[in-house]
């Protein structure tokens, strides 16, 4: 049986548990027993579901649970999600929102003095991610018009507007509905517009 380090997490509120398999005949025994032996309180789950959806049922309610005090604790990375910027906003989100992240295997605690860096590091890979679509879509388009190219009639939403849309919703937790709103756009537009830059949205 792989045994894990447990870590002492200091926290003003409840530890939170989430597990997740990808597939129907996985079994979440092992991530439960190590969720039980950190003392989380509560534990969702998501069983037969691709790491790689931003949105899913016990995810979304694991996150929707979460106050300011609390700690997320997972048995492995890859159990919250697969994709860096799935995982960097997340993590993100959770250093504004003052909640804890930590995963077992790897040892990251945010609880501790030394893993509050976690939570600037992936806010800096989140931006980075950003700035790497910027980037290729700005290109893209000047490439477009030097072969002569038809790029169509200009977008209700550019990049620009895009990308701090889906920070917003990410990062901060803001609904999709009101973003658009600000943005002066209803809510199918912005949600095309993350698809179209291939932008993931987590709950």
């Amino acid at each position: 049986m792989t045994r894990f380090f447990l870590p002492s997490i200091e926290v003003t509120g409840r530890r939170i548990g989430y597990a997740r398999v990808s597939t129907a005949d996985q079994k979440l025994r092992m991530q439960l027993d190590a969720l039980k032996a950190a003392q989380c309180e509560r534990i969702f789950k998501d069983h037969g579901v691709s790491g790689g959806k931003a949105s899913r049922p016990g995810l979304d309610k694991a996150l929707n649970t979460l106050r300011r005090g609390d700690a997320l604790v997972v048995l492995k990375l890859d159990r919250l999600g697969r994709s860096v910027q799935h995982l960097s906003d997340l993590l993100a989100r959770f250093g504004n929102d003052g909640i804890h992240f930590c995963s077992l295997a790897e040892g990251i605690n945010t609880t501790t003095p030394g893993g509050k860096l976690v939570f600037h590091l992936f806010a800096a890979f989140a931006e980075f991610n950003r700035d790497m679509i910027r980037e290729n879509t700005v290109l893209g388009l000047a490439a477009a018009k030097q072969r002569g190219e038809k790029v169509g009639r200009p977008r209700l939403l550019d990049i620009e507007a895009i990308l701090e849309g889906h920070r917003c919703v990410t990062q901060f937790g803001i609904p999709i509905g009101q973003v658009a709103e600000r943005l002066e756009v209803c809510h199918a537009t912005l949600t095309r517009g993350f698809k179209r830059e291939g932008l993931t949205v987590c709950h």
